[in-house]
């Protein structure tokens, strides 16, 4: 059997960070996916900050999974040595932070109907990205987002391929949902292999996002597959039921509105997430 390790995007339960580890001790969620603190971007923090905030976690038995950076969620246009640098200080922000873990993108493609003409490119990118990451010893997560190089199962594949254990892969139901794939058996099967952790959203049949288990996304099945394993799996909980402080930043693909209010509050929807999900782990004897 699978160890399943319980995270959470806690900067969906508040933006104040004090508040993020409230939301964690109420749900009795210890890690999280840091993505948004206090107004910035996780990227944008000070080496200072993520001390202040390492220590925060320490005095509550907390973690940090992942480090949720916007890492390759630029254009092929874009500055890419600007890209690189920053690249190094989210690596530095993960080494202070006491994870390994970066999540991470293959960068905004202009037709992902047709990716075949940008793999040069975004593999020259991610290239450069991954080598600029060795140093400090962290593990590049790929998710699986709209809009990216690797937004449907191919591209996934192609970089599982191309850069080995390299890259290592999320795999978001809903995203591949919204992008019009089918997570379970298909997207599932051909991943099965490169899973490293799963972010845990699902999706409607009308593309909006649903508390997992209540959509198509197939979640407990996919949770049944991954139990066979007997390593670690991690588990984010990423609620989107509600739209919460700095969405907008975060997507330039525009799935920002198929993110409706579904409760009353952020904390509300968080709680309503991280349920669901300990239902399902619940119902498999977790």
């Amino acid at each position: 059997m699978a160890k399943f390790e319980l995270s959470a995007f806690t900067d969906e339960y508040s933006n104040d960070f004090s508040a993020q580890i409230e939301g964690m001790l109420l749900n009795g969620v210890k890690y999280t996916e840091i993505r948004g603190v206090n107004g910035k971007n996780i990227s944008e923090i000070s080496l200072k900050e993520a001390g202040e905030i390492k220590k925060m976690l320490d005095d509550n038995g907390l973690a940090v999974w992942s480090v949720g950076s916007p890492l390759g969620k630029i254009k092929l246009n874009d500055d890419i040595d600007k890209h690189i640098e920053l690249t190094k200080h989210v690596c530095e922000i993960a080494n202070v932070l006491g994870t390994p873990r970066i999540r991470v993108f293959s960068f905004y493609v202009p037709d992902t109907s047709d990716i075949k003409p940008y793999s040069g490119q975004v593999f020259d990118y991610m290239g450069k990205m991954l080598k600029a990451s060795e140093p400090y010893g962290v593990i590049l997560c790929h998710e699986n987002e709209k809009g990216i190089y690797g937004e449907k199962t191919e591209g996934v594949l192609d970089i599982m391929h191309q850069f080995g254990n390299g890259y290592r892969c999320i795999f978001d139901p809903a995203n591949f949902l919204q992008a019009g794939v089918t997570t379970y058996p298909d997207a599932f099967e051909k991943l099965k292999d490169y899973i490293y952790y799963m972010h845990i959203k699902d999706c409607r049949a009308d593309k909006s996002i649903a508390p997992a288990g209540k959509g198509e996304g197939k979640i407990p099945e996919i949770l049944r597959e991954l139990d066979k394993r007997s390593d670690t799996v991690g588990l984010t909980a990423e609620p989107h039921l509600r739209v919460f402080y700095g969405l907008a930043a975060l997507d330039e693909s525009g799935s920002t509105s198929e993110i409706i209010d579904q409760y009353p509050t952020s904390q509300a929807a968080f709680n309503a997430a991280v349920s669901a999900l300990k239902s399902i782990l619940s119902d498999m004897g977790k």
